[in-house]
């Protein structure tokens, strides 16, 4: 399965079009339902931008399904019943992306091995030959 955007007309318009919107490719790793659903492990992918939002918006309008798979539309799609209670304090700096940039309870999206929680969320900038991994369930319990 491979995405690639055919390239643009020679005119001076497009040339005005391909230098303000860069194609980006990266490689995208699924694990899990996501796997199952596009039937892939492994595939690169060509998007206009340079960030995780502008990858995801494209992935999206290619395979709708995926959005509902992993993306939680409110904050208690978001979250789930825990095992242990929650500190009062936590250590560091705790933080999470805003509602609507969340991944579902059991999904993650990772660039590069890293939670995109854990770097700029979906603004989390994106460079050529980059490794995005689509993980649904990320865990699971009973």
């Amino acid at each position: 399965m491979t995405q690639i955007s055919e390239p643009a007309e020679s005119s001076p318009d497009a040339a005005d079009a391909t230098a303000t919107a860069a194609e980006t490719t990266v490689t995208v790793r699924c694990t899990g339902h996501v796997r199952t659903e596009l039937g892939a492990y492994e595939f690169e992918y060509a998007f206009e931008g340079d960030t995780l939002r502008a990858f995801l918006d494209e992935l999206f309008e290619d395979y709708p399904q995926l959005q509902d798979m992993l993306i939680a539309e409110s904050e208690s799609d978001a979250t789930h019943s825990g095992w242990a209670p929650t500190p009062e304090e936590l250590p560091g700096t705790w933080s999470k992306n805003p509602v609507g940039e969340q991944t579902i309870a059991y999904a993650r999206i990772l660039v590069n091995g890293h939670f995109n929680e854990n770097e700029n969320g979906f603004d989390t900038k994106l460079e050529e030959g980059d490794r995005v991994a689509l993980v649904y369930p990320f865990m699971f319990c009973c």
